[in-house]
């Protein structure tokens, strides 16, 4: 996989505070663009966080949203461990902050697992062992992380090295907080239950965050994963936890992560000695105080079973109806208060979490799983925005009535073009191109086809290259985000970045595409981000 700056494109001059030179745009993380920058004074490579403004948010949300990321800052500074990323600086110039960090030559362990599925029993046991260890290290120094899911956790291409990046909504003991009473701030399918709940937490909640890490490394997908965050927060503090087979090795220490009683959890010392055990003798023995011999030769290999009714039983009504009202909000929050869908497919603060993505510096990008803000009860209501069958086009857009029955916002002055059954919208000059394309629904869903098609991509498309795809949702519906390099389909072409979103509605499968020069993917993707905002099926 090629660097984030093969794949983004973007270029700056820019030197800020005398000394970091912005020479190539990395992506987007939480709440701002990552920059590899030069170091002028030590003559060394770093990543730079520059944090943008949210424009849908009032001036003291905007403030509270750069102060959020400023005490991440802080917060990392503080701590040295060979597993998290170091923060370098913290500057301001003209008022706009930005965060200097170390520079991982590496992707994301959301990547490795949306392109090569479940990792083995070995490897992802070594991998709880650094990150025990750098969270250990966190919390003695009373920093929560409070967003522990594999899209903060990088892995260094030329070592291995784990590292865990991104502690945007940590909690510094003595410090304020900015999401404490009434609100919820983190990624639903790696949420302790007693954080969903508004209980007290503590560093227990991280280590149900890693229970759920360690199963989603093991099994290629989150054992919460739903397909509407009610339903994922149903599945986070009621259901039954059963983790795929492929997570039988490790088991006594997933499931001891995943109790949902942060009394009876695993602590760190705890998990560790499984895990170690595990990676020492090829097998792990029962959970400290579970009973009862180990099965299958030293490790649990069958699933746990509840019995009836205790799951019921055991979680205290006042959670129940805590759960129920953070549910609605998120849910309130995600359809009707003005958040876009690409800011929660592509994980984007400030309604959505990562893709975007994290604010990893890394050198690639990933887009799973995103980071889900709701404040409950101080938010004075926005006006309601416009319903989905009603989308509203951005100032230089114009609403395309497709004669294949689905609307669209397109910029002024594109064209329609057919080609079999894709529906193209086109610049004048052909420089860019929006795609549509409606189809049967195919084997193993959006993320099976999408990985499909990126195995037929050298054939597809000339010099195809530094391609990713990533598995996501669209208005709480499964969906993959496939996105790739390539030569364009003639010399007079150029290069060209295009990004893809798949995903089944209505019995139907739907792919929203636009390909433009790789050196303007930053309009490629402004392009990108409002048709799929913006498509609806009439």
């Amino acid at each position: 996989m090629g660097s984030l700056g093969d794949r983004a494109g973007g270029s700056s001059d820019r030197v800020i505070a005398g000394r970091y030179r912005l020479e190539a745009r990395l992506g987007r993380g939480g709440m701002g663009v990552v920059w590899r920058a030069a170091d002028l004074l030590l003559g060394r490579q770093v990543a730079v966080k520059e944090l943008e403004r949210d424009e849908t948010l009032s001036d003291t949300e905007a403030t509270q949203q750069h102060e959020r990321s400023l005490r991440e800052a802080r917060a990392v500074a503080q701590l040295r461990h060979p597993h998290i990323v170091v923060v370098h600086d913290v500057v301001v110039e003209d008022e706009q902050p930005f965060i200097v960090m170390e520079l991982i030559d590496g992707g994301s362990l959301a990547a490795r697992i949306a392109r090569h599925g479940p990792i083995d029993a070995d490897t992802v046991a070594r991998m709880g062992i650094d990150l025990l260890g750098a969270l250990s290290t966190a919390h003695e120094a009373g920093i929560l992380h409070r967003d522990l899911k594999p899209a903060n956790v990088l892995l260094e291409r030329a070592t291995g090295r784990v590292v865990l990046t991104d502690f945007g909504i940590a909690q510094v003991t003595g410090a304020t907080t900015l999401t404490e009473v009434g609100s919820f701030v983190g990624s639903p399918e790696y949420t302790a239950p007693e954080r969903i709940a508004g209980e007290q937490t503590g560093p227990e909640s991280d280590l149900w965050s890693l229970g759920a890490l360690l199963v989603t490394a093991l099994a290629g997908e989150s054992p919460f994963r739903r397909d509407s965050i009610g339903g994922v927060l149903h599945a986070v503090v009621y259901e039954e936890i059963r983790p795929a087979d492929s997570a039988a090795p490790l088991l006594p220490a997933v499931l001891g992560l995943l109790e949902r009683d942060p009394r009876r959890r695993l602590d760190a010392a705890q998990a560790e000695r499984l895990l170690r055990a595990y990676v020492e003798t090829g097998r792990m023995p029962e959970r400290p105080g579970n009973g009862g011999p180990a099965s299958h030769g030293g490790f649990i290999g069958a699933r746990r079973e509840l019995p009836p009714g205790r799951a019921e039983s055991a979680r205290p009504r006042s959670r129940q109806s805590r759960v129920m009202l953070i549910a609605a909000a998120l849910v309130a929050a995600v359809a009707g208060a003005g958040v876009s869908a690409t800011a929660l497919l592509l994980g984007r603060d400030g309604g959505g979490g990562t893709p975007s993505n994290s604010a990893s510096p890394s050198t690639t990008v990933s887009r799973a799983t995103p980071t889900v803000t709701v404040t409950q009860g101080t938010r004075t209501p926005r006006p309601s925005t416009p319903g989905p069958s009603t989308p509203q086009p951005p100032d230089g857009y114009r609403l395309a009535k497709d004669p294949e029955g689905f609307t669209i916002a397109v910029p002024k002055g594109f064209m329609r073009e057919t080609d079999g059954r894709r529906i193209f919208y086109v610049s004048p000059s052909g420089t860019y191109r929006i795609g549509i394309k409606e189809a049967d629904p195919e084997p193993g869903g959006p993320l099976a086809a999408q990985r499909r098609a990126d195995t037929e991509g050298p054939r597809n498309n000339p010099g195809y290259r530094n391609s990713e795809v990533t598995e996501t949702t669209r208005n709480g519906r499964p969906a993959a985000l496939w996105e790739f390099t390539w030569d364009g389909a003639s010399k007079t072409q150029g290069e060209r970045h295009t990004y893809d979103l798949c995903w089944e509605e209505g019995g139907r499968m739907y792919d929203v595409w636009v390909s433009g020069p790789a050196e303007q993917a930053e309009q490629t993707r402004k392009y990108f981000d409002t048709a799929v905002d913006t498509f609806v099926r009439r």
